[in-house]
Formats: C-alpha cells, structure tokens, sequence
C-alpha cells in the first residue's frame, strides 16, 4: 500500500493591475475568518506617526497653501536665466544652480525644498509661461528651477541610448495612436488610469504643458497616514510589508526577479526624525498590458494580495485631487507621498502632455534604505553631465521606476 503525497505548488492570487473592491473585501474577510492574523505591530514600529507628513486629502482640498504663484518678476527672471544659459552653449545636461542663476526666487525654492522633505511632502509652482516658449526652451527653463529644488537629475530608464546616454526627463503621454500597443508596458505612455504607487528616486517632480480634453485628474495620498491606519487597524499587513516581496523583473534574464519589502523603519537619529517608507509600483506584482507578471517567478501571496489591495484603496479614500493646470510644476516627496491619475480623453489641441524629472536634494535628502540602494543607484549614480539626454518627445520608456 502506497500512500499518495499531495504537493501544492503556490499559485498568483486572483488580482489585476486594475483593483477590484469587492475582490478586496471578499479577500479580507475570507483571511480573518480562516486565518489567524498578528494583532502586535513588528518590533520598534511606531504605533502612530505625528508629523506635518501625516495629512487627509479633503482637507489639504480646502487648502491653497501649498501653491506658490510665480509672479511677474520671478517669471522674468526665469527668462533672463534662460537667455543667460543658452549664451553659454553648453549640453542641456550642464543647466545647474550656477549656470541657472535665479537670485531672488532662489530661497524660495530652497524653502520649498525643506516643505517637501520635512513639511506636508508636496508644493506646486504655478504659472509658468509655456506658450511663449519653444519644446526646449520649456525644457530648460522647467530643468533649470527645478536644480534649485534638488541638484541631481535621475535617470528616466535603466537601458542607456544608442549613443550611450541616459534620459533625464520623461514625456507622460498617451502614445498609443502612434506606438504598437504590445510594445507598451507602463501606464505613463497610455490615456489609462494609474493607481496608487510610487516612482524611483526622492522627489518625483511633474510640468504640465498641455491638460486634457477631459479626465487626468491627478491624486496624491500620504503614506503616512495610510501607515497609521493599517498601524491600528491591520498590523498583520504592516508584517506583510515590511517582508520581502518577489519584484518581477520583466524577462531581465540576469535577474527574473528580486527579493525586497515595500516598507521600510528608520529609527529616529540625534539629527532626523523617525520615518516609515513605502515604495512600490502595483505592475510589478500584476503585469500591465504587454509587460504580465512572469510566470516563472515566485507568485505573491493572498496576504501580499490583500496588502496591495488595502494600499490603493486607502490611499483613495484618504487623497486629495489637485487642480494641475498648465504651466503647473509638482513637486512630490517619494518616500511619503503615494500618487495616482485618472484616465483622461485627448482633443484636437487638448493632449494630455506632462514632462517629469526625479530629483534628490542632498543637503535635505532622506538616508535611502540598504535594500532600495541599487534601485536609488540606477537612476543617481554618475548621471554626469554629458551623458544626460533630453528627448523633446515621447518614446516607449524601458522601465526602471513607473
């Protein structure tokens, strides 16, 4: 007699890139009813987080205190910086503090810096002149204020061009009516909408050059009030989190995937407070379009499934909508602040178009955690500045962040 050995081989829970909120709540219940969750947070995380990063969405809405208005005077001197770089006949990836010298807007920018690291995580400058300016001159003027906020650009791709540089700065774009849509695998070049994730790098910084028809709305959420209610409500997912998770790496053949948490503990030190991060991107645990999760990797778990899940939908309940006009620049805290977008529909002179840059301020830049160092060195290390590309117009990006 024989006896018969059952072997279950671990299978991807039923989840999409698209959350589904009955999915979400038919998942949680099922864990709580055949599961016995932890009800104690993992050793030396804080039970609650009290900072100016900790904020609810509806109220920052009610808020006008985190748009800085650019007057005529900083506009013009915007310009005169402009003309001043261009008389030097330098590459685009020369433009720096020095070389962009904006002497009275420039404390204001530092300041700004601090409130995107240590104040409510996010500013907007608004009302850039974009319709008197030619694609690159935008651009520069959009890369040149943005050096007095962080003085280091981050690479927009892994992969390098054909000439061997690296794209500092990415067209957000719907270019599906002009790319083959197997090709494209990142939400940022679709009129899709995007849920809540983080990019690379620490500061996430946007220029709208055109808004929508209709749709595009763009959402932030802190993550640090995302921390404290599953603190207090879900300490089991915050285990869940801050363990490793099998990040895809899209048929990399040198690396199928890698092993990291998506929340991070920074104990408070004699010179910074303490902090939380969360960092990660849905897709990388789902597939989107014509990147799936591979199937030759370690799936995710039912409690990993869940954790993505309470993620987004508490990022949304908790969000607030920004108004991102034309002419607007976002500046966003990385490390604390989650962010998302609506589908969006596109007209006849109505085309969603944005330009990003990732940015690192190193006089107020957060300690970047052990395990996030080779991702933060892919899109930092020596992007020097010969080797730094400008594209004035969109391209399917080989992805290193979102």
């Amino acid at each position: 007699m024989s006896a018969v050995q059952t072997i279950t081989v671990p299978t991807q829970p039923d989840i999409q890139y698209h959350p589904e909120y009955e999915k979400y709540k038919e998942r949680t219940r099922h864990r709580k009813e055949t599961e016995t969750l932890q009800t104690i947070l993992p050793p030396n995380f804080p039970q609650k987080l009290v900072s100016p990063l900790v904020w609810e969405g509806k109220e920052v809405e009610k808020r006008g205190d985190w748009i800085y208005q650019l007057s005529d005077d900083h506009l013009d001197e915007l310009d005169t910086a402009l003309k001043s770089f261009k008389a030097l006949n330098l590459s685009l990836g020369h433009i720096n503090q020095s070389t962009f010298p904006l002497p009275t807007l420039r404390p204001t920018l530092r300041d700004l810096s601090k409130e995107i690291h240590a104040g409510r995580g996010f500013v907007v400058l608004r009302g850039l002149r974009i319709d008197d300016y030619s694609r690159e001159d935008n651009i520069i003027i959009y890369t040149g204020v943005s050096s007095h906020i962080g003085n280091i650009r981050g690479r927009q791709q892994e992969a390098r061009l054909a000439d061997g540089t690296s794209p500092v700065i990415s067209h957000i774009k719907d270019i599906t009516g002009t790319a083959a849509k197997g090709l494209i695998g990142a939400p940022s070049n679709t009129a899709d909408r995007q849920v809540f994730h983080t990019d690379a790098g620490d500061i996430i910084s946007l220029l709208c050059l055109n808004r929508a028809a209709e749709g595009g709305e763009s959402y932030l959420s802190s993550s640090w009030h995302v921390y404290n209610i599953l603190a207090k409500e879900r300490p089991d997912l915050i285990h869940t989190l801050s363990k490793d998770w099998p990040v895809d790496g899209f048929n990399n053949p040198a690396r199928p995937y890698s092993l990291r948490p998506l929340l991070y503990h920074q104990p408070a030190t004699s010179t910074t407070p303490e902090r939380i991060l969360i960092q990660y991107a849905r897709r990388y645990f789902t597939g989107f379009l014509a990147q799936p999760r591979s199937k030759d990797i370690p799936p995710i778990t039912e409690a990993q499934a869940e954790a993505l899940d309470a993620l987004h939908f508490l990022a949304k309940e908790h969000s607030a909508t920004l108004d991102f006009q034309k002419g607007d620049v976002q500046y966003v805290n990385n490390l604390s602040i989650f962010h998302a977008r609506n589908e969006f529909k596109d007209g006849p002179g109505q085309e969603r178009h944005l330009l990003r840059l990732w940015l690192r301020d190193p006089e107020n830049a957060w300690e970047t955690p052990r395990e996030l160092q080779e991702r933060w060195d892919i899109v930092y290390k020596d992007v020097v500045e010969d080797k730094q590309a400008f594209p004035l117009e969109p391209a399917i990006r080989k992805t290193v962040g979102s």
